[in-house]
């Protein structure tokens, strides 16, 4: 079965970031479907700032199905976010993704191994070392 994996802001900048940077690991899987969302590719093409990184981001999102912004009602509500983070987690759970792969520890830490709405929350190193 293959995976979905919902890609966050970060995970998405660090790729584009340097083109050496391990998260490109990603695209190169076999067997798993990438998805994100324009909400997540802006929030990255924000943070980046030299030409040669906004072309490798646009490269790397020819490779991923972009869904727009999903409102927050698809979070339970003991779930505490802040407002930047939900449009994610919201996305993630609205195209049924099987991971929310988010390199933000701060925000997303106390959800990391926890599975919200079907999906199951992990840092990038986590998800490699489980699945690869």
């Amino acid at each position: 079965m293959m995976d979905k994996i919902f890609l966050d802001a970060n995970v998405l900048f660090s790729a584009a970031y340097n083109a050496k940077n391990g998260l490109l690991k990603f695209w190169k899987l076999p067997d798993i479907f990438l998805i994100s969302s324009h909400y997540a590719i802006e929030e990255a093409r924000r943070n980046l700032s030299t030409e040669e990184q906004l072309e490798r981001l646009k490269e790397l999102i020819e490779n991923v199905t972009l869904v727009p912004e999903v409102v927050d009602t698809f979070i339970p509500s003991g779930v505490v976010l802040p407002i930047k983070d939900r449009p994610i987690l919201a996305a993630a759970i609205y195209t049924n993704c099987s991971f929310l792969i988010t390199g933000d520890f701060k925000d997303f830490g106390k959800y990391f191994n926890t599975t919200i709405q079907g999906v199951k929350i992990l840092p990038p190193a986590a998800y490699f070392a489980l699945f690869t």
